[in-house]
């Protein structure tokens, strides 16, 4: 669905009048969709290009895509705010509450949807004979067993590890980098502080962590708001 005409006009003036990052913390850009031809694509140093596609990456990082926009409502707002004329139409302030809002709604939907598809996933993934349910909801699976000790929450650990959403999309991995880390393991996530604890040294195990005992509503790097979580985590000391 469209932004509505006023929201469109919205996001132009703003984003002509105060540049891309104005409406809270930047997003990470994403590749923008090819909507031109080889041929046609500006070349050498175009401004206007260059500064509409970090616009349209930065919204397409925010979920957006080229259907969820009215460009003729874009280019409005960015031609009223050019020529000063912005201010008769909406102010900046209305401006800065109609876009946040509108981003805000969109992530609060996402969030839902997302925490919906990880409660699907678990309840699947429950079923599996060699996935085992802790009280809180933690799934864990054994890919390999330890013989050393376990660790407890004061204990400062080292471990490999590599995370993916259910999707499969990988967000962090120190296996992908070569290089494990140590860190305190009261100062991580729910859903590893209690997984670590059920490991000895040596031990390989498949978390699988509702979002509750992950990131819950915020969104966290790659990581979208209510996500469940997959990590593969080696336990190689306690330290």
């Amino acid at each position: 669905m469209k932004w509505t005409t006023r929201l469109l006009f919205a996001a132009g003036l703003f984003s002509a009048s105060y540049g891309l990052q104005s409406c809270g913390e930047p997003a990470q850009a994403a590749p923008m969709p090819s909507v031109v031809s080889q041929e046609s694509a500006p070349k050498g140093d175009n401004f206007s290009y260059a500064y509409g596609m970090l616009l349209g990456s930065n919204l397409k990082a925010m979920g957006m895509d080229y259907n969820d926009v009215d460009t003729k409502e874009l280019l409005a707002g960015l031609q009223a705010a050019l020529e000063g004329k912005g201010e008769a139409m909406m102010d900046q302030a209305a401006a800065q509450q109609l876009v946040n809002k509108t981003f805000q709604d969109m992530q609060a939907k996402a969030g839902q949807a997302n925490l919906v598809k990880g409660q699907e996933f678990l309840a699947e993934n429950a079923k599996r004979p060699e996935v085992k349910v802790t009280e809180s909801g933690l799934q864990y699976e054994v890919l390999k067993e330890g013989v050393g000790g376990k660790p407890s929450i004061s204990n400062k650990v080292k471990v490999h590890y590599h995370g993916t959403l259910i999707d499969g999309t990988v967000f962090d991995s120190s296996v992908d980098r070569g290089q494990p880390i140590s860190f305190p393991l009261g100062n991580v996530i729910r859903g590893w502080q209690e997984g670590l604890q059920l490991m000895p040294v040596g031990a390989k195990y498949k978390l699988y962590i509702p979002a509750d005992l992950g990131y819950g509503g915020r969104a966290a790097g790659k990581i979208p708001a209510n996500s469940a979580l997959i990590f593969e985590v080696e336990l190689l000391a306690i330290e």
